[in-house]
């Protein structure tokens, strides 16, 4: 039996559906129970003419929709299709087709009998097996240029490689083997008997005559019963016809000799005796085989004809089973073509004490039809399908409501993004409902506990001012969704929606309750649902008045999120780190301090936590509001295996106001923090506002460990502070031995690696330093004092001295300070110092 496909059967009670209140206006308020089986009649009859004309594709459906589409074909279709690219619809192509559909039911036909039959085809009989292949041949390169209509999208394609891809994926392996000679073949090769057997790949072409059927079926000016009765006969001959040559196949496949050991070699019928049956009329020899094969389908036996060989009774086994298939399959048919359903007890009860209830109250007349109608309505379209399917397991129900919903709901622009788990929570908790024309679903200011998706049908939003006058404020259409407003703000239903005249309403709605519940476990989506009300705000008026609330939600969802992983970061709980961002959550999110749960993971000391940030593809190299990065914090809470794994990965350190911080440290002798910030990187030449490096400082405080650990990092004892001081002048100052040991030794490795770097270090402090040198002993009278002279400080004490003794107009050759210390090098000189030459 076939079985009308569940897509086909919602259609047809849609279709039906739309003209129950029509026809049930005609009926007496009162008997309305006793009309019922006649609108179930009247709409059985609707539904015929309309599925004749739809059929059970979606595009056929989708074309009852969007009526609109067939008039926007038929006008731009020339300038969809290229040149060269045939039009489907056009006349001269449907003629080739028919003319295509003749020769494929005479080949079809003939293929069998050709096969069995002959062994070489006769003259007048090769000529026309030649034409006709002359005419598949020429089909095959027609059909690399008609468009086609995409059977997900519904648009006409006529790019001519899509085209080609799409037949030669097809039939066109078949098309192109079933167009060669094969009679011609066999000759050729010597009547090699395994090449007649490629002669079956040409009843592929039986699939043209099924499309012809197809297409009959669907054509309203052709009777629907006649046209599937029609189809089960031809169906129930080609299969006899096609057994009878194979009966008569088997027969020859004997020699001569042994014709008396074949079914129709050894059959005697009356005084006619089929000895030597080849040289008997074709036709004589075809309707024996098909009257064998007939009652053998029927099962009938008259025992005049019946298998002798081995052969004969194992193919004979094959074709009666395959017979009961055919004819389960054909009564079957013939039985859901005769027999009409009807009303079932239980409506016809329901309706009566629906009467009964509405009698007792006294309700109005035009209240009572509405009611009648309505519960009609949700009973035909919606109950009957839930009880039909309620004993079914939930699965199959879930995987029966993705079928049916999932394409309405992916559609709805309010899902844009969403994931597909959360679409399936959705559709599965979907029921179905119709609504007639003018209809009001949710009223302007009640609480919404319902979320509706429209399917089929219009519907308008009216907003209803203070003085009760109503306005529309937006049009509803398939693919949409109402009452989202009201659920997610917490807010009353901002206007009220009814369905519109033009006809009946199929919605889908889910209970509020359900859509928060799913919501709160997949949160992503729901912040995703928010975006997408915000992104058609400038469509939608009414959306746009609660722009607001919709923000406030979307920010307070967002700060949860990352306040929850934030947490679980903090705590160390890796499953439900990996939960949250399995259900959406962005762990590259960072909360108000900019902080990243890489950051938190780092400080804590959680390096599971630390380990699956990175394959999750964080930013090791994200700084906070404070400047921190993860690594830094895994080095000032003293996790080195934090550390090492980010540094690892390829994080560097990055600490904002480094010098300070350095400098900072070696003054308090935090001697574990700079040896962890040494050894990831951090620059040893770090200078805070004073310029002075970390080395200036222990070497100042005399701080001999760190200011090893500082040089053996490559701190420069050259570095110049704002004085122009070094750490080499910082030592000679302190007066410390082990430190300037450490310092000149330093001095001289640096040098031996970088030759010019004290020439590099005197040009830089050449126009910062300066001194005052004056003609006479410190020691001497006051009154003995004479005038000195203020210098650049140059490169050797021997310019210097050579320029004092120039421009003092003296003969001293030694240098002193104003302690009487004689002073060998000019880097021991500080800026503004003053400075006396004396005689040797």
């Amino acid at each position: 039996m076939e079985i009308e496909s569940s897509a086909q059967a919602r259609w047809r009670k849609a279709v039906a559906l739309a003209r129950a209140p029509r026809l049930a206006a005609a009926a007496e308020v009162d008997g309305d129970a006793a009309a019922a089986p006649k609108v179930e009649v009247d709409d059985e009859i609707e539904y015929e003419e309309m599925a004749e004309q739809m059929g059970s594709s979606h595009g056929a459906q989708f074309f009852l929709l969007r009526p609109g589409l067939r008039v926007g074909w038929s006008a731009g279709r020339e300038k969809l299709l290229g040149r060269f690219i045939i039009d489907p619809d056009n006349r001269w192509y449907q003629l080739w087709m028919q003319f295509i559909l003749l020769w494929a039911v005479y080949s079809s036909f003939f293929t069998p009998m050709e096969f069995a039959f002959f062994r070489g085809l006769p003259k007048n009989l090769f000529v026309l097996d030649i034409a006709g292949q002359f005419a598949f041949f020429v089909d095959l390169f027609v059909q690399f240029r008609v468009a086609y209509r995409d059977s997900h999208t519904y648009n006409i394609v006529s790019n001519p490689s899509d085209i080609a891809i799409r037949y030669a994926k097809s039939s066109f392996i078949f098309d192109l083997l079933g167009c060669f000679p094969w009679d011609y073949i066999y000759k050729a090769s010597g009547n090699k008997e395994e090449v007649r057997f490629l002669l079956w790949i040409r009843l592929t072409r039986a699939c043209r005559v099924t499309g012809f059927f197809e297409k009959m079926e669907k054509d309203i000016r052709i009777n629907y019963l006649f046209t599937r009765i029609v189809k089960l006969l031809v169906v129930e001959l080609y299969c006899t016809h096609t057994a009878a040559c194979i009966f008569y196949y088997l027969a020859t496949t004997l020699p001569e000799s042994m014709e008396g050991y074949t079914w129709i070699g050894s059959l005697k019928m009356g005084d006619y005796n089929y000895s030597h049956f080849r040289e008997i009329d074709l036709w004589r020899r075809y309707t024996t085989s098909l009257y064998f094969a007939i009652v053998t389908m029927a099962t009938v036996g008259y025992g005049d004809v019946h298998a002798v060989n081995a052969r004969e009774m194992i193919f004979i086994m094959i074709y009666v089973s395959f017979d009961m298939i055919l004819g389960a399959y054909l009564l079957g048919n013939m039985t859901a073509l005769i027999v009409k359903g009807s009303n079932t007890e239980r409506f016809r009860d329901k309706m009566k004490d629906l009467i009964r209830y509405m009698n007792r109250n006294r309700l109005g007349k035009d209240i009572r039809r509405q009611i009648k109608e309505h519960v009609r309505l949700q009973y035909e379209s919606s109950y009957t399908e839930a009880s039909v399917i309620q004993d079914l397991p939930a699965s199959i129900r879930a995987k029966i409501c993705q079928s049916l919903y999932r394409p309405y709901i992916e559609q709805t622009s309010l899902f844009t993004g969403c994931s597909a788990e959360f679409i399936n929570q959705i559709v599965m908790r979907l029921q179905e409902e119709f609504f007639l024309p003018g209809e009001v679903i949710i009223e302007q200011g009640n609480p919404v506990d319902q979320l509706y998706f429209v399917c089929h049908g219009a519907l308008e939003g009216i907003g209803i001012g203070e003085n009760g006058s109503e306005e529309t404020v937006l049009k509803l259409e398939p693919n949409s969704s109402f009452g989202e407003i009201a659920i997610l703000c917490n807010i009353p239903q901002p206007y009220t929606v009814r369905v519109c005249q033009e006809g009946l309403c199929r919605l889908l709605r889910l209970d509020k309750q359900l859509f928060t519940n799913i919501l709160e476990i997949y949160f992503i989506d729901g912040r995703k649902i928010l975006n997408n009300l915000l992104e058609g705000k400038e469509s939608n008026i009414c959306i746009k008045q609660f722009e607001s609330d919709i923000t406030f939600h979307i920010g307070k969802q967002e700060a949860e999120l990352a306040l929850k992983v934030n947490n679980a970061s903090y705590y160390g709980d890796l499953d439900h780190l990996k939960g949250l961002i399995k259900a959406g959550a962005d762990p590259k999110k960072t909360d108000y301090d900019g902080r990243s749960p890489l950051h938190i993971a780092a400080s804590r000391g959680h390096e599971n936590i630390t380990l699956f940030l990175i394959q999750e593809h964080l930013d090791v190299n994200l700084s906070d509001k404070f400047g921190n990065t993860p690594l830094l914090e895994a080095v000032i809470h003293g996790h080195d295996r934090i550390a090492s794994l980010l540094f690892t990965h390829g994080a560097k350190l990055s600490l904002k106001d480094a010098g300070s911080h350095l400098c900072s440290a070696v003054a308090k002798g935090d001697s574990d923090f700079i040896r962890r910030i040494l050894i990831y990187g951090m620059d040893p030449n770090s200078k805070d506002y004073d310029l002075r490096t970390p080395l200036h400082i222990a070497v100042a405080e005399g701080i001999y460990s760190i200011a090893k650990m500082l040089l053996e990092a490559g701190a420069s004892v050259f570095a110049i502070d704002r004085w122009g001081a070094t750490p080499l002048d910082e030592g000679v100052k302190a007066g410390n031995k082990s430190m300037m040991l450490l310092l000149e030794e330093a001095k001289s490795k640096e040098l031996s690696k970088f030759p010019g770097r004290l020439q590099e270090v005197q040009e830089k402090t050449h126009s910062r330093r300066r001194c005052i040198v004056f003609p006479f002993h410190p020691w001497d009278q006051r009154d003995e004092r004479k005038e000195g002279i203020m210098l650049w400080i140059p490169h050797t004490m021997e310019e210097l001295i050579k320029s004092s003794q120039e421009l003092l107009s003296c003969t001293g050759s030694l240098i002193l300070s104003e302690d009487g210390g004689r002073i060998p090098d000019v880097g021991m000189i500080c800026d503004n110092q003053k400075l006396y030459l004396v005689p040797d």
